[in-house]
């Protein structure tokens, strides 16, 4: 049974760091992709950076050089360090798995909005100016 469960979010003030954490179960094998999405008030669901079946890091420009995603050694738990955070990384912070496309035997290393198939209940992060 696959479970996510986000911890850490909460408040804080501009140019301040946090640090999610995604406990997870079910997920750990290197065929799964393993990101962090955000939902501000009012917008789509929108993916942030992502960890590919290859262990690559990928980030959205919106968050390039300000947030760092990194698993433990184990794979169990997915971590966002955010730093420098602005009024606009205010959102709802999911934490997803999915497995990538495959055509035969070859398999994308990243995945795609619809390949994320399990997700987090979400965390509040909250930044004020």
């Amino acid at each position: 049974q696959v479970q996510l469960v986000e911890s850490g979010g909460g408040s804080v003030q501009t140019g301040g760091s946090m640090k999610l954490s995604c406990a997870t179960s079910g997920v750990a094998g290197s065929k799964y992709c393993m990101a962090w999405f955000r939902q501000i008030s009012g917008q789509e669901r929108d993916g942030i950076t992502q960890i590919d079946t290859d262990g690559n890091p990928k980030y959205s420009d919106s968050v390039k050089g300000r947030f760092t995603i990194s698993q433990d050694n184990g794979k169990t738990t997915l971590l966002l360090q955010m730093n420098d955070l602005k009024p606009e990384d205010t959102a709802m912070y999911y934490c997803a798995a999915g497995t990538p496309q495959c055509y035969g035997t070859y398999c994308l290393k990243v995945c795609r909005l619809s390949d994320f198939t399990y997700w987090g209940q979400g965390i509040e992060v909250s930044v004020s100016s």
